[in-house]
């Protein structure tokens, strides 16, 4: 990555509903736009999203999703409306802090969470998109969703059956996300259930040696927000419907070039999504590192992707 930078412009862009985004623009103002689109959803970028580009040659756009990071309001706070937090609200609070930065085109850097509203972004506004770089890709699909809270407890059985037997009895057979947003919006079990969300969340991100558990969730604070956004959003398929598959609709991405990095090792999120992603986006290249779910050398090939575009 590069140096470590500051932004040279800040602020909170007011997207209705009574949220505020924060944002900031740091490298070169008169640059190429990018712009970091974080995980989770929950998991904002740190400072570090600043250094996967040049920052002599782009402008380099962070901003913190709704309910999460410096945003407001905090989603971990139970009064907190999560009903205004959707994926149709989060593409509409980029494409108005494109237009509330005068940016024409800039360049989607997506990771996790991150290359699925990426994805999403440019199947709306393709002609706001230069070029794409995803990794650790995933799509927002029903079946991804079931992999994570259900499948992969055949690679982690002890771990997941502490899991599920997190939740109600009655609930265990059925849409795990749901129940545990359940658990999340009860002042009596959130707490409980924040810590133990996390603690899968931290399990079957992957196969990899190297990997460690995230020092971000000793943080009460950031759990109950993480873990309140990404079951809510599960719960809900992501809000994306079945004709608004980003893998089928990878057609509409004709004309944009992209990178996709994922990892061979990535039991969270299996490789298929990204081959099949693959298959169906015309100047989407995909390559394959032997790492977990965003190891070093995966952030390594988007940061040589982006020198590519630059």
């Amino acid at each position: 990555m590069y140096s470590p930078i500051e932004p040279y412009d800040q602020g909170m862009l007011d997207v209705g509903d009574g949220n505020g985004i924060y944002w900031e623009v740091s490298g070169n103002p008169a640059g190429k736009p990018a712009v970091i689109v974080h995980g989770g959803p929950g998991a904002p970028f740190s400072k570090h999203g600043r250094r996967f580009h040049d920052p002599e040659a782009y402008r380099i756009v962070m901003f913190h999703q709704r309910g999460c990071g410096r945003s407001t309001p905090d989603a971990g706070l139970l009064e907190t409306d999560l009903s205004v937090n959707t994926t149709e609200h989060l593409i509409a609070d980029m494409e108005l802090l494109r237009t509330h930065l005068g940016i024409e085109r800039w360049q989607p850097l997506g990771a996790s969470w991150g290359s699925a509203l990426s994805l999403a972004y440019a199947q709306r506004y393709p002609e706001r998109v230069s070029e794409l770089i995803l990794y650790s890709v995933t799509a927002g699909r029903r079946t991804e969703i079931e992999w994570i809270t259900r499948d992969v407890g055949r690679i982690f059985p002890r771990q997941w059956e502490r899991f599920r037997d997190a939740v109600p009895e009655q609930d265990r057979d059925g849409d795990l996300a749901a129940a545990y947003a359940r658990l999340l919006n009860d002042p009596l079990t959130c707490e409980r259930a924040a810590r133990d969300w996390c603690a899968w969340e931290d399990t079957h991100v992957s196969l990899d040696p190297k990997h460690r558990p995230s020092p971000l969730f000793d943080d009460p604070a950031f759990r109950m927000t993480f873990a309140r956004l990404v079951t809510h959003y599960w719960a809900n398929d992501c809000f994306l419907s079945e004709k608004d598959d980003l893998v089928e609709n990878a057609h509409l991405l004709r004309g944009i070039p992209g990178a996709m990095i994922h990892g061979r090792y990535d039991v969270s999120s299996p490789l298929d999504t990204a081959w099949e992603l693959s298959k169906n986006w015309p100047g989407g290249d995909l390559v394959v590192i032997d790492e977990g779910h965003g190891g070093a050398d995966m952030v390594a090939a988007a940061v040589e992707a982006a020198n590519r575009f630059r």
